[in-house]
């Protein structure tokens, strides 16, 4: 720490320096032995700050994802936010957690190894409270899961994994998948003791209950992306918008959503009375239009294309024949027909 001098120190050391006393080289070097840091070899650094920072950033996504889904699936308020990021051995990280806990060994697919998800035994037993209909209270002493309770933290944390992905998706298209779940942490031996680890501590609140969730990733696993853990790459990926990764994804996505597909005859507007007065046989002109004209074919609540009505197979069906952005307005003058006519 920097001593801060008094007035009379400073008087007498200018004085010392003036009478040749004190040499300003002395000082000079007594400045530069305290530039020395002690450095461990038995811990070596592997993320630099940079890399620590992206990871925190990253993670704060994950955060406020988790915050909202867990709020909306327990129907309570919930709030994650990262509290740090360290790195450290994976002896250091097992040796913090009490016995019996939550431990999540996670699939880091694409990568190779795996990681783990450490939930507080506050939280887990405050959200099985929750789920089960109770008012969200932590357990008073340490036990293990049951059967059931495990089967219900099983779908706690795939969808918590979902928020991973999401959160993860600037860096890799990573697509983490649970494991097993163990409740001693010694069971939980995924890359050997002295091997560093990157720690991401999330500080959680259920309700009244606070806890913290640990999220353990091995330097092993990491190493294939960390060159892309930098402020650099990140701000580039955001400022890029869309990467081809990510346009994998969405139209993985979107090929997967459903849209309603109507062929439409025509449209005619009736007063509500005359609504209301319609009975079985009644006839509808439709104004719009006449005999033979194609039928608009909507895709959602957007005219796409014109077509025409048919059989296949004994079925009703209709053929495109053309795109409504190739029709002129011409065409659509033509289709149509004012009542006067």
């Amino acid at each position: 720490m920097t001593e801060v001098l008094s007035q009379d120190e400073i008087d007498q050391l200018l004085t010392a320096i003036s009478s040749g006393e004190v040499e300003t080289q002395e000082i000079t070097q007594a400045a530069d032995q305290k530039k020395i840091k002690i450095y461990d070899f038995k811990r070596p650094d592997k993320f630099s700050k940079d890399q620590i920072r992206t990871v925190s950033i990253m993670h704060e996504t994950f955060a406020r994802l988790t915050t909202t889904s867990l709020s909306a699936q327990l129907r309570s308020l919930v709030h994650v936010h990262v509290a740090s990021v360290d790195q450290l051995t994976y002896e250091e990280f097992i040796r913090s957690i009490p016995n019996p806990t939550t431990l999540a060994v996670i699939n880091m697919d694409p990568l190779k190894g795996s990681a783990i998800l450490e939930i507080d035994p506050a939280v887990t037993f405050s959200i099985i409270d929750r789920l089960f209909g109770g008012q969200g209270e932590g357990t008073k002493f340490s036990r293990d899961l049951t059967d059931i309770e495990q089967s219900v933290m099983e779908g706690i944390i795939v969808r918590i994994l979902g928020n991973m992905r999401e959160a993860w998706s600037t860096v890799i298209d990573l697509r983490p998948r649970l494991g097993q779940i163990e409740t001693n942490p010694q069971f939980a031996q995924i890359v050997p003791p002295t091997e560093m680890v990157v720690l991401v501590t999330l500080e959680t609140k259920v309700g009244e209950v606070e806890g913290m969730m640990n999220f353990c990733i091995p330097y092993l696993t990491i190493e294939p992306i960390i060159s892309k853990l930098s402020a650099q790459y990140w701000y580039s990926s955001v400022r890029r918008g869309t990467t081809t990764e990510n346009l994998n994804i969405l139209r993985e996505r979107l090929s997967k959503i459903e849209v309603p597909l109507v062929a439409e005859i025509g449209s005619i507007n009736l007063k509500v009375r005359d609504v209301l007065a319609l009975t079985p046989g009644d006839v509808i002109r439709l104004y719009s239009v006449r005999k033979g004209d194609p039928m608009v074919l909507k895709i959602g609540n957007r005219k796409k294309f014109l077509c025409r009505p048919g059989m296949v197979a004994n079925k009703v069906a209709v053929q495109v024949t053309k795109r409504l952005e190739d029709v002129s307005k011409q065409d659509f003058e033509e289709l149509s027909t004012d009542v006067e006519e």
